[in-house]
């Protein structure tokens, strides 16, 4: 297993593992074809970003891409803070329960640390059993909670 900075080059199998983040969201209000938009808009935004520092990893094995994850730094709604977040961190399927996430996770919270935050922040959507229970399993806590109400008429 290898981790390396990400290139332009993983833009391609970054933008691949949307429709897997997108089934595992099960927001059942919106449509496939609004989350789809909404995860390559994120993606697209979350990649360009230029503003303060930030790292893209992938994970890899034999040179075939696993796992990407980028961590950058942010400030906490609550304190004020500047601290680290994670905006998007996905595996394929092949690879998942593989351990790669973890790896991946400790290399997050080693840039985090070296970069002197006291907090490693990330979103994940609620309905994501897996993803939920994986980051709980590595330490993170629920802070804030957004909640929808879709009204239908």
């Amino acid at each position: 297993m290898n981790i390396r900075e990400a290139t332009d080059g993983d833009r391609s199998f970054i933008f691949g593992l949307s429709p897997t983040l997108i089934e595992r969201a099960k927001l059942h209000w919106h449509t496939d074809q609004v989350l789809s938009k909404f995860q390559n808009r994120y993606i697209t935004e979350s990649l360009d970003n230029t503003e303060g520092k930030q790292i893209i990893l992938i994970a890899e094995k034999d040179g075939v891409a696993l796992e990407f994850i980028q961590v950058i730094e942010s400030k906490d709604e609550i304190s004020e803070e500047i601290c680290s977040r994670i905006p998007l961190l996905a595996v394929s399927k092949e690879a998942q329960g593989a351990g790669v996430g973890r790896r991946l996770m400790n290399e997050a919270e080693a840039w985090a640390k070296k970069q002197g935050h006291r907090l490693l922040q990330l979103e994940v959507f609620n309905n994501n059993d897996q993803a939920r229970a994986f980051y709980e399993k590595n330490g993170f806590e629920n802070d804030t909670i957004i909640m929808v109400k879709p009204l239908n008429d």
